[in-house]
């Protein structure tokens, strides 16, 4: 967390509203932004494939549930992934998932 970030946020995972992703078959429920720094669930029905991107300030993943993969390998439950400032991956579920993810605080 940076210094500069001290606004509390308290969402109600339960409660709170599921957005359209960019590809068909994923939900997204933004939790908190600050400067580049985005944190996220993100749902991935099953057979949902994401187009290939570039992370610029890094990406770390916590699959909460269901199986998330990507070329690199595959990340069942409980599984914890960081990768670095400007990594690439084409990622997918083909049984579908939850993660929790945040983008853009590993430039520092």
């Amino acid at each position: 967390m940076r210094a500069e970030d001290q606004t509390p946020v308290v969402i109600n995972t339960n409660e709170a509203e599921w957005r359209q992703g960019l590809v068909p078959g994923l939900k997204v429920m933004p939790l908190d932004s600050f400067e580049t720094r985005h944190t996220a669930l993100v749902k991935w029905a099953p057979e949902t494939y994401f187009n290939m991107h570039r992370h610029m300030g890094g990406e770390e993943i916590f699959v909460l549930e269901g199986v998330f993969s990507d070329e690199h390998g595959d990340y069942p439950a409980g599984t914890w992934i960081r990768s670095p400032h400007a990594s690439v991956h084409t990622p997918f579920s083909k049984p579908g998932c939850t993660i929790l993810v945040r983008t853009g605080h590993l430039v520092d």
